[in-house]
């Protein structure tokens, strides 16, 4: 369930922008992704735990801001970004 820092490091290399880039919405929103698949698959075995549910769907919602901040202020980097996570259909 946990995300270490090897993988945080991944994500960031992975999506980043320019050189120096940790906080991009573009980054924000793959760390988010790749948190809310971890706690996803948590659910599967823990169906009971409501207080790590409660705090999957503030992530969600935080994407979802994120997603939305892109698509009015870049749209190619939006669509960019759904087609590599395979989000938002």
């Amino acid at each position: 369930m946990s995300f270490t820092h090897e993988e945080k490091t991944n994500v960031i290399n992975k999506y980043r922008t320019h050189e120096s880039d940790t906080g991009s919405p573009e980054v924000q929103v793959a760390i988010l992704s790749t948190r809310i698949v971890n706690l996803t698959s948590h659910f599967k075995t823990h169906k009971k735990d409501h207080s790590s549910r409660r705090g999957l769907i503030k992530l969600v919602n935080q994407r979802r801001r994120l997603l939305t901040y892109l698509k009015k202020h870049n749209k190619g980097s939006y669509q960019k970004i759904i087609g590599e996570l395979g989000i938002r259909g």
